[in-house]
């Protein structure tokens, strides 16, 4: 709780002073736009160009939309995506927006953000001023320079009593805001140190129990790796490999250059869907769990049976010469058509298409290889279902297995 708290209180001092500092960059910008404003004005009310009236009018923007933003805060409710479009008009910078809106909102009864904000909406009649003159000026200029002396030294005075009315409010919102983040500072600094203290002491007071507890959670620690590493690269239901796993292998074998021929199998499961279909997906599963047992009887140690998915399952025989392969897909076929499987009273048959290849060449790739018995599988269901065929790579063609073996003979 200590350390969630020290966590808490880091985050939260750091946030209120990145926002104060916010409010600080942002009345720097604020000030200096206002100030040109005038500058700029005065400068168009004696020259007559109209690019020093479109810098007058991009300065006074900034105010004017840091002062949108203000209304939009004291809405009730608050307003708080005009309010972020305010003070991007305003130029503060986007990462700073929600600081600066989070601040307001839930801080602006504190007395120094009250006393900034109470000078901030002060200059809102100079603005509303400011943005008059421009307009009476222009329209004045119209039809030329204003040739009455009088007339221009009254504008070009009221404007520079308006800068020094800027600068006044702009000085004060300066202060308040420095001291107002000193305090701050020295406040949250405290708050820091009193909970870093008090977290040292509980952690001196909790080393032995940490102690005594490092073996055992180590111990967990490994059993849980283990836990994940296989749940990793084995399917939850039948215990079995994953396909993750069964890709690994069957690349690692096709790396084993010198490790001779290789058997690949792909085995779908014929009217699964009618299992679940009928008797739902407890049956389904019940179903995949005896297939699964079926696959690995009379397995060799370094033969690898995979659930790949839904009713597919992979094998994978390393060593195996093309008419061991056959004749191991051929027999699962013939034990998968004598499994009888009911439930519910009900008896369903269980056959299955299988796709054999056979690699001698390992210069292919996981894919091709995939490829090749996927294609067989596919064969196999397409000519009927519940047989076994065989991925002939010298004909680039499909053979049904006893074919094969025929063939052989001859």
């Amino acid at each position: 709780m200590v350390v969630v708290l020290q966590a808490a209180i880091a985050g939260f001092s750091l946030e209120v002073m990145s926002s104060v500092r916010a409010y600080v960059a942002g009345e720097a910008l604020w000030s200096r736009s206002q100030k040109n404003a005038v500058y700029f004005l005065n400068l168009y009310l004696h020259s007559g160009e109209a690019s020093q009236f479109t810098q007058y009018q991009a300065s006074l923007a900034v105010p004017i939309g840091d002062e949108f933003a203000r209304w939009a805060l004291e809405r009730d409710p608050v307003d708080v995506e005009a309010a972020r479009i305010g003070l991007l008009q305003g130029g503060n910078h986007p990462d700073d927006v929600p600081g600066l809106i989070w601040l307001y909102r839930y801080f602006g009864h504190v007395s120094f953000l009250q006393d900034a904000i109470r000078e901030w909406a002060a200059t809102d009649p100079m603005l509303l001023e400011l943005s008059i003159f421009g307009e009476v000026i222009r329209s004045e200029l119209e039809n030329g320079p204003i040739q009455d002396d009088g007339r221009l030294a009254f504008l070009s005075s009221r404007l520079s009593e308006l800068n020094a009315q800027f600068t006044v409010h702009a000085n004060r919102f300066s202060t308040v805001l420095g001291e107002g983040s000193r305090a701050i500072k020295v406040t949250l600094t405290c708050i820091n140190i009193v909970t870093a203290a008090t977290l040292i002491l509980l952690l001196i007071w909790h080393t032995r129990q940490l102690v005594l507890q490092r073996q055992a959670f180590e111990n967990a620690l490994c059993a849980e790796k283990e836990r994940l590493a296989w749940q990793a690269s084995h399917d939850s239901l039948t215990g079995l490999s994953n396909r993750r796993a069964f890709e690994a292998r069957l690349q690692s074998e096709l790396d084993n250059a010198a490790a001779g021929a290789l058997g690949l199998i792909l085995l779908d499961l014929d009217q699964f869907k009618s299992v679940n279909d009928s008797c739902g997906h407890l049956a389904g599963d019940r179903l995949l769990r005896e297939v699964s047992r079926l696959l690995q009887q009379n397995r060799h140690e370094h033969d690898l049976v995979a659930r790949l998915g839904g009713d597919e399952f992979g094998l994978i025989l390393p060593q195996c010469s093309p008419f061991d392969a056959v004749d191991i897909a051929e027999q699962l076929r013939r034990s998968l058509e004598l499994l009888s499987f009911a439930w519910d009273d009900r008896c369903f048959a269980v056959t299955a298409s299988i796709g054999v290849t056979c690699i001698a060449d390992r210069n292919i790739t996981l894919e091709d290889a995939m490829r090749r018995a996927d294609a067989a599988c596919y064969r196999a269901k397409e000519m009927g279902r519940n047989r076994v065929q065989v991925e002939s790579k010298s004909s680039g063609a499909v053979a049904a297995a006893p074919r094969l073996r025929e063939a052989a003979r001859a």
